[in-house]
């Protein structure tokens, strides 16, 4: 697994300690460095977007980390 693959998987664990049922698409590549990533539960869907630096930087920074999760409850709380 990649540096990425690996990051994408920590960011996949933040979400489901916010709410395991939220579903989580994250494309393969970044657009722009971005990015879009879906966030479903039930009929409810938000998109949210992350620079691919925050996703990268998740595992390692804690403040990269406060912020994307402050980010991602945000968005949950509107599912």
């Amino acid at each position: 697994m990649d540096e990425l693959e690996a990051c994408k998987q920590k960011f996949l664990e933040l979400v489901r300690g916010i709410d395991s049922a939220v579903q989580v698409v994250i494309p393969v590549t970044p657009s722009n460095s971005m990015f879009l990533i879906s966030l479903t539960k039930g009929a409810n869907r938000k998109f949210i977007t992350v620079p691919e630096d925050d996703i990268i930087d998740l595992p390692n920074e804690a403040d990269i980390r406060a912020k994307v999760t402050k980010v991602v409850k945000d968005a949950v709380s509107t599912l």
